[in-house]
């Protein structure tokens, strides 16, 4: 599972800048875990501008993933890693959602195929990410997700109203063995 974590995970703060500002959306972490219940790995993939614009620096990033794995882990869920691009649009890095570079870095790092994995986010750049590889995609509507499914433009597989419900489209998936990706 590669998941988004700004608007999927956690509430959208528009370039979230203080450990103190992270908060788990309702549910969230009863969708994570319940993927991990079912055996998924879990991985977050996560473009963070903030630090090529000057907002934050890399410690404080850093101190703000330390909180962040510290909320997950206190209710009950482990993940795999945690991929960063750093970089602006107008960088023009590979990194960057939704170019592969960050699924690709875990793919190598991990061991699996980005295209056997499901890519759950709120913006388009997720769902493009996971297009990018041919992996199933999950829009959620919390964050941006409403905002980029009522704009019609994200062709993603599914729609869930939360990681939560993301999380049952997921063990199905797994438990199907094979994608639920309707075609496009």
């Amino acid at each position: 599972m590669a998941i988004d974590r700004d608007g999927t995970i956690v509430v959208e703060r528009n370039y979230l800048s203080s450990p103190e500002q992270l908060e788990l959306l309702p549910r969230a972490a009863s969708g994570l875990r319940a993927m991990r219940a079912a055996g998924l790995e879990l991985i977050v993939v996560t473009n963070q501008s903030a630090v090529g614009r000057g907002l934050i620096d890399l410690a404080r990033l850093e101190e703000i993933h330390v909180r962040f794995r510290k909320l997950l882990s206190a209710a009950g869920i482990e993940i795999a890693g945690i991929y960063v691009c750093p970089h602006t649009a107008e960088d023009g890095c590979g990194c960057r959602k939704p170019l592969p570079g960050l699924l690709l870095q875990a793919a190598n790092e991990l061991a699996f195929l980005p295209r056997d994995v499901l890519v759950i986010g709120d913006k388009r750049t997720d769902i493009d990410l996971g297009r990018a590889v041919g992996a199933t995609t999950i829009l959620v509507r919390t964050g941006y997700g409403a905002s980029h499914e009522a704009t019609g433009g994200v062709l993603a597989d599914h729609i869930a109203d939360d990681l939560f419900t993301a999380a049952e489209i997921a063990v199905r998936w797994k438990d199907n063995g094979e994608s639920l990706a309707q075609r496009r």
